[in-house]
């Protein structure tokens, strides 16, 4: 499958027309204020979805208000119809037994209902209803209305990419919590920490969290190759171009969890690090300049990979030329390589990391 370039994972999206779109709905909401106030938040499917796991919700955890870049979120009592929105929070809810009444929908690496592989095995464990899939789970296009019929409680998007303008809109329906800092740079430690703490279960997320770092150092300690290699961590979704992430991006930080560090070339071609944006752009001309161990980027499957390093400027740099290249392949891969959580990087890394010490390997 191939996306669009305001859709592709390496580009999160910045679509064009949100304040148009959010104002418009501003219209949808405030006439389905009233409709939502006289609806229990405890709805049916909501309870359902959310029973096998109300004991380890700490009621006295409540009220909690979360701060966050856009403003506050006041929650005031435990959660039971949890909305999400982003490309991990439903990872985070339900590594914590909470299965949403509504989250985006994938195409891109989702099944064929667009749910991201780990996801519907957290769902199938979990045995709660399935969760209304939302539209623009690819685009970044929030959609108003449907976050209405959903009827939630809470809104996550700690690891998003909505606007003031969408912040406001989503916060007519209900709490929203997002992103404490800039978009789509939350690591998935603090996702889990600001989740937990939204559902009342700090507690089990501090446990996942400590679970989820013992595992990738166990993986570290299992490949010792891969200490202090140097990386780049890349993608190639248009002409010519390499996107080449900075080091506030989770993807690269679940690498330096590993051993790996930052090549420097990286923070030295950087022409505007205070740009805000998680990647900056390096043309196939300069790709030369680029002085790395190890080379890693993904594609959406091996056809792509083998385009990529066919170009005679890519398989000129040193690391593609002798086998220190190490692309993640398949657009399940993308995904979890790309949104790490606790429930992706178990599914991911496994089978990954061997292809990293590969290409650590041939470091002279």
């Amino acid at each position: 499958m191939h996306l669009h370039a305001h859709s592709r994972p390496a580009a999160r999206p910045r679509p064009a027309g949100r304040r148009r779109l959010a104002l418009a709905a501003a219209a949808i909401l405030s006439s389905a204020a009233l409709a939502l106030t006289g609806c229990s938040a405890g709805g049916s499917d909501g309870a359902a979805n959310n029973a096998t796991n109300d004991a380890a919700a700490d009621s006295s955890a409540f009220p909690v208000t979360i701060h966050s870049a856009l403003g506050d979120a006041t929650i005031d009592k435990r959660p039971t119809r949890v909305a999400t929105w982003g490309w991990s929070s439903q990872d985070a809810a339900l590594a914590l037994g909470v299965v949403p009444v509504a989250m985006p929908a994938f195409t891109y690496g989702g099944n064929d209902k667009g749910i991201l592989p780990w996801d519907a095995e957290a769902i199938s464990t979990l045995g709660g209803t399935a969760p209304k899939l939302l539209d623009g789970g690819d685009t970044g296009q929030v959609p108003f209305e449907q976050f209405v019929a959903a009827k939630p409680d809470v809104i996550l998007a700690p690891y998003s990419g909505i606007t003031k303008e969408d912040f406001a809109t989503l916060s007519k329906i209900a709490p929203v919590v997002a992103y404490p800092d800039q978009p789509w740079a939350t690591s998935w430690q603090d996702q889990m920490t600001i989740i937990g703490k939204a559902l009342g279960k700090a507690d089990a997320a501090k446990k996942l969290i400590t679970k989820t770092d013992a595992d990738v150092s166990a993986l570290a300690a299992k490949y010792p190759v891969l200490r202090d290699k140097t990386f780049v961590y890349a993608s190639a979704n248009e002409a010519d171009q390499l996107n080449v992430f900075r080091a506030t991006d989770p993807r690269v930080q679940l690498l330096n969890q590993l051993g790996l560090k930052n090549s420097p070339s990286v923070k030295a071609l950087d022409t505007d690090p205070k740009a805000g944006s998680y990647f900056y752009q390096v043309s196939y001309e300069n790709v030369g300049r680029i002085d790395t161990d190890i080379l890693v980027a993904y594609f959406d499957n091996q056809k792509a990979a083998d385009a990529f390093t066919a170009d005679p400027l890519i398989a000129a740099m040193p690391a593609v030329k002798e086998g220190r290249f190490a692309p993640i392949v398949g657009e399940s891969f993308v995904m979890a390589s790309s949104a790490p959580t606790v429930l992706s990087i178990p599914w991911m890394l496994d089978r990954y990391v061997p292809k990293l010490a590969a290409a650590a390997d041939k470091v002279q």
